[in-house]
């Protein structure tokens, strides 16, 4: 029995032994670090440990890297624009659409007027707001194209406002067919939601218009805010560059050659003026002589614009018509026939007076200056003046007096020129640069800054 059980022991451990060198040739473990530190034979060890890079350093960023990275933020932002856009337009015009409907329902056919009326005050406003966001799609796009000088997204973002557009027209052609409709069938109209009998046949009363139409309202002004503040930060009147008078001081001012002698029975004088502060006495347009240094005056004084010929006895006043930090264009005009003088702001009859210097004829070889006024001997240059008269000019300027702010747009006619000129000449989208003086033309008459004045773009 025991040599029977003998041989199945022997091979019982056998296999055991077997599946166990099996498993330790497979499974092997590795205690050691993953670094690569195999020294091979007869290479001599190293007593100063050598210096391993950083693993973590982080390499500089390329201008690649940044164009790549900025590409991605405007990518990003007008997609979410154009979400926010295509988000607007469904809800807005999901409710319009259903209101329609619940109002047809109601009035059948007495909603022809109602349903015009109301459908393109909605699809003007919503035309209107989608263009607006387009207006911004498109700077961001001038913008990202500047940085990258690349225009590969340009054509799809196009395509895209153009499809939106699409479908603001269709949806603004809905209520004409509804419209239509109502005359067509002067009974109830039943739309297809109320054939399942889901329609709630609620009443859009007047008050929900009326709210609409205020809110509409309200968005055009500050809109019109908006674009007005935008205006005030570039040239009016399509000028190309003004004068800057950047602080007050006697010593800042501009001499102005006229193109003509001065000996005028009748004359127009226009400008451009943007004052940072105004003093209760600030020159804006001065001319006189050795005899008579209050020819012609155009002052400010607070929100007044002063004018005056042959002397400040003679003074035609237009009240709030200057604010500070404000374009505005002011004109004065004067004839020696019936002395009729004239105060115009932004295009506006401000004042009128008869009786200005009647029969007066200005004196030539004056002075003329933009920013100050020559009130004490001498002449300060310009027509016919001496520069041999003006050693430094303080003798003839007050700080006091001094503009700061900013004059464009200065012109000068020998004439009285017609309201309907005038009127042009104030329009700040215009081309009123464009309309220049025979006597003083803006960009062509010599002017001359003196001092810390200077020309700007």
């Amino acid at each position: 029995m025991f040599l029977w059980r003998l041989p199945q022991a022997v091979c019982l451990v056998s296999v055991c032994v077997s599946l166990t060198l099996g498993y330790e040739d497979d499974i092997e473990v590795n205690y050691g670090d993953s670094y690569y530190n195999e020294i091979t034979e007869g290479e001599p060890l190293e007593t100063t440990p050598t210096p391993t890079p950083t693993p973590c350093t982080a390499t500089d960023i390329t201008k690649w890297d940044k164009l790549f990275s900025m590409l991605e933020n405007s990518q990003m932002r007008e997609n979410m624009l154009l979400q926010y856009s295509d988000d607007i337009i469904k809800v807005e015009l999901g409710s319009l659409r259903g209101e329609m409907l619940r109002f047809v329902a109601q009035y059948g056919g007495a909603c022809g007027v109602a349903v015009e009326t109301a459908g393109r005050k909605m699809s003007m406003q919503m035309e209107a707001r989608l263009r607006e966001s387009m207006e911004h799609l498109r700077q961001d796009q001038s913008t990202a194209a500047g940085k990258s000088a690349g225009n590969s997204g340009n054509s799809h973002q196009e395509t895209l406002l153009q499809q939106l557009i699409t479908a603001v027209r269709t949806q603004a052609s809905r209520p004409i067919k509804l419209e239509n409709s109502c005359l067509s069938n002067p009974g109830p109209v039943t739309p297809p939601e109320a054939k399942g009998g889901n329609l709630q046949q609620d009443v859009v009363s007047a008050e929900m218009l009326d709210a609409l139409v205020t809110e509409l309202a309200k968005t055009r002004a500050v809109l019109e805010i908006a674009l007005k503040s935008a205006r005030q930060r570039h040239l009016p009147a399509g000028c190309e560059t003004a004068l800057l008078f950047p602080m007050r001081s006697r010593r800042i001012f501009s001499s102005v050659t006229p193109d003509l002698p001065l000996s005028l029975s009748s004359f127009t004088v226009c400008l451009w003026a943007k004052p940072v502060s105004i003093s209760n006495r600030t020159v804006l347009f001065s001319y006189g002589t050795k005899r008579n240094p209050y020819e012609i005056q155009l002052i400010l004084s607070g929100t007044r614009a002063l004018f005056t010929v042959g002397g400040e006895a003679h003074l035609v006043e237009g009240r709030g018509v200057v604010r500070g930090g404000i374009w505005t264009h002011i004109c004065g005009a004067w004839s020696s026939e019936q002395g009729i003088a004239s105060l115009w702001a932004d295009g506006h009859r401000v004042a009128f007076t008869p009786g200005v210097a009647e029969g007066h004829v200005l004196p030539n070889g004056g002075s003329l200056q933009l920013g100050q006024e020559k009130n004490v001997g001498g002449v300060s240059g310009g027509s016919g003046g001496s520069g041999s008269e003006m050693p430094g000019f303080e003798g003839g300027f007050d700080a006091k007096l001094a503009f700061i702010g900013k004059i464009t747009g200065v012109n000068m006619w020998d004439r009285v020129l017609a309201e309907e000129e005038i009127s042009q000449l104030a329009l700040q989208d215009g081309e009123g640069c464009e309309q220049r003086g025979n006597v003083i033309g803006w960009g062509l008459t010599e002017i001359v800054p003196h001092g810390g004045a200077q020309f700007i773009n």
